[in-house]
């Protein structure tokens, strides 16, 4: 997959006010951490995870995901009314139907002629979409779009800690809710366009896609009972490693679309997990951990807006600069790996 016109104009992330620690967690789960005779600390030991950050008030995903679009927009040389596609692309939506990209379209106050729509691929659809506009940019179809992405997994893991309260658990029984208590939330925006209407814009370069479906049931997630929010669970360790065996295959392909080496990014930027498959995917691709810009000691998982968010802190931070040559390492459950080639 190589892309010959497509920039990200503005790249922009909203933050939740308020931290949950690791140890916050521990302590709502203090009757089954006393019952199971488990160590307190394990859960920030094994993940790296020091907080994870929520709204305190419920929201919709649209409208902590239309946050994010119009700051994108007001720090964007593309106006409101050059947008020509709206995508949301998070793994938490407002409702099944209709789009929760039409909420979030609304709320941003898009002009009626816009392409609006989901794209749905777990922790993957923020990439994709990039990808999607890239190539509708490329093939002449519009010249400028956007896409955001809002997650909030205060429900999810409300939801966890109810279930591992409410059960006759054994340390067994509770490991697949253990991803749960890593989530978080937060919102980011792209807007992605040619590169005729941002010349100062980051090139999208290309990238490499692979999907191991075999592996599609290591982690699932659908609507809890009641229909409020989700209900997810995962066997982590198969995940880990079935999930790294498939970025090890992309990254060959991605180095041979793209002509590229393990000494050509001057910076890495991945799906934030945890502390584990950080240390073992740069090993196992022969990434220097030097070039890594992490994001989840104080976010956690953020589901599809993780790598973009990690990205926009990075540039905030000045740890990316102009000119320089990013890999962004993304993959989501199901398994899909999609691995792009950005120049900043």
């Amino acid at each position: 997959m190589k892309i010959r016109s497509s920039v990200i104009d503005s790249l922009a992330y909203v933050s939740p006010p308020t931290a949950w620690s690791s140890a916050d967690i521990e302590s709502k789960l203090a009757p089954l951490y006393q019952r199971l005779r488990l160590p307190e600390g394990r859960l920030e030991l094994m993940t790296g995870i020091k907080e994870r950050r929520f709204w305190d008030n419920p929201v919709r995903p649209s409208e902590i995901a239309a946050q994010a679009g119009r700051k994108a927009l007001a720090q964007s040389t593309i106006s409101a009314e050059q947008i020509e596609v709206c995508i949301h692309s998070s793994v938490c939506r407002d409702m099944l139907e209709p789009a929760t990209a039409s909420f979030a379209h609304r709320l941003m106050g898009l002009p009626e002629g816009v392409q609006v729509f989901d794209v749905s691929n777990a922790c993957l659809g923020f990439l994709n979409s990039i990808s999607l506009l890239s190539a509708m940019i490329d093939a002449g179809q519009i010249k400028a779009g956007i896409v955001v992405s809002g997650e909030n997994g205060k429900p999810l893991l409300e939801r966890t800690i109810q279930q591992l309260l409410g059960g006759e658990h054994t340390r067994k029984s509770i490991k697949p809710f253990f991803a749960n208590l890593t989530i978080g939330a937060g919102a980011v925006a792209a807007i992605v366009c040619h590169e005729s209407l941002s010349p100062g814009g980051h090139r999208v370069l290309g990238g490499s896609v692979l999907a191991d479906t075999s592996s599609n049931d290591l982690c699932k997630g659908d609507a809890s009972l009641g229909g409020d929010g989700l209900e997810m669970q995962t066997d982590s360790e198969e995940m880990l490693h079935a999930g790294v065996s498939l970025a090890k295959r992309t990254w060959a392909a991605f180095k041979k679309e793209l002509d590229w080496s393990e000494a050509t990014p001057d910076r890495v930027i991945t799906h934030q997990v945890g502390a584990a498959h950080q240390r073992l995917l740069f090993e196992s691709l022969g990434l220097q951990m030097e070039k890594d810009y992490s994001s989840y000691q104080t976010f956690g998982n953020t589901g599809s807006a993780a790598l973009p968010i990690t990205l926009a802190k990075a540039a905030e931070d000045g740890a990316v600069k102009a000119g320089d040559k990013l890999a962004l390492l993304g993959i989501g459950s199901g398994l899909n790996c999609l691995m792009m080639g950005v120049e900043w």
